[in-house]
């Protein structure tokens, strides 16, 4: 069964219970929500999040699983401002315990950028940081996300990554975020050698590290290190080689979540809408 969802929102008066709500619109069977804004570290208390009734709705769709995706001010990588350094372990360490809230075992983490100071720099401070958040009864995994490569970014090659690993103290308490675009922007040929990826990935990590795949098309060739993800089908990726990836026997269990953009209403091109539905429909009908 294709494991397959999107991101989805929080907020209003039902909050979490919305997120399952606007998952089981999209007929998801897995899906990806922020604790709250991606842009800020304003977060209402975990009792007001609607927890218990948007678990007991996940249960009877069996929805068995979600991913939780840390915010994206949190940068562990800044060996230059050490306020925003210490204010990236500390709201981590409360995302964990947020994640592990509201019922999540996966929090996917941006590993960082290193502004200027060079991977060397940012390398060490990342695992700094998580070595300072993780221990052995850490109840959540930090999946970290393959990069896209723009600026400064960390994580654009799985050997960066890998060595985060190695310097981790509690590496088990580590996974792998991979993102379709961001691995091809990076210079990664998803289209035609996937099985590659794969291998080389099984050889630093071990395949059951790959804890969600974020599955979006590329608005730029490969290589280009932009990061702009397009709809499935209308990017340099296109839809076969993002359909070979989602049904790939090896991620049988690994929830693919789509960030495509919202589309345009034809009929008012001002409205733009989330295009997930038809999009989920789309991979499902594609068992070929």
């Amino acid at each position: 069964m294709l494991l397959i969802g999107s991101h989805v929102g929080m907020s209003g008066k039902e909050m979490f219970l919305g997120s399952v709500k606007e998952a089981l619109s999209y007929e998801a069977n897995t899906f990806m929500v922020y604790t709250g804004a991606p842009q800020n570290t304003r977060r209402k208390e975990l009792s007001e999040l609607r927890i218990p009734e948007a678990l007991a709705l996940m249960k009877e769709a069996g929805i068995e699983q979600f991913i939780v995706h840390a915010p994206y001010i949190i940068n562990l990588g800044n060996a230059v401002n050490s306020s925003t350094y210490e204010l990236a372990v500390e709201f981590l360490e409360k995302e964990i315990a947020r994640s592990a809230g509201m019922g999540s075992h996966i929090l996917v983490l941006h590993p960082g950028s290193h502004v200027g100071e060079g991977k060397e720099t940012g390398i060490r401070k990342i695992t700094e940081g998580l070595n300072q958040v993780l221990t052995a009864d850490t109840p959540v995994c930090v999946a970290l996300e393959t990069m896209a490569g723009k600026g400064s970014e960390i994580g654009s090659r799985l050997e960066e990554l890998a060595e985060i690993y190695e310097k981790t103290i509690h590496s088990e308490k580590l996974r792998v975020c991979l993102d379709t675009c961001h691995m091809h922007d990076a210079g990664y040929d998803v289209v035609h050698d996937f099985d590659g990826i794969l291998t080389a990935f099984d050889k630093l990590f071990g395949i059951s590290q790959i804890a969600a795949v974020h599955l979006n098309d590329s608005k730029n060739p490969c290589g280009a290190r932009k990061d702009r993800h397009a709809n499935l089908g209308d990017g340099y990726i296109g839809f076969d080689a993002l359909s070979y990836i989602a049904h790939h026997p090896v991620l049988a269990d690994v929830p693919k979540i789509l960030e495509t953009p919202y589309i345009p209403l034809p009929e008012n091109p001002d409205k733009k809408v989330p295009p997930y539905k038809e999009e989920i429909r789309l991979l499902r009908r594609d068992v070929s």
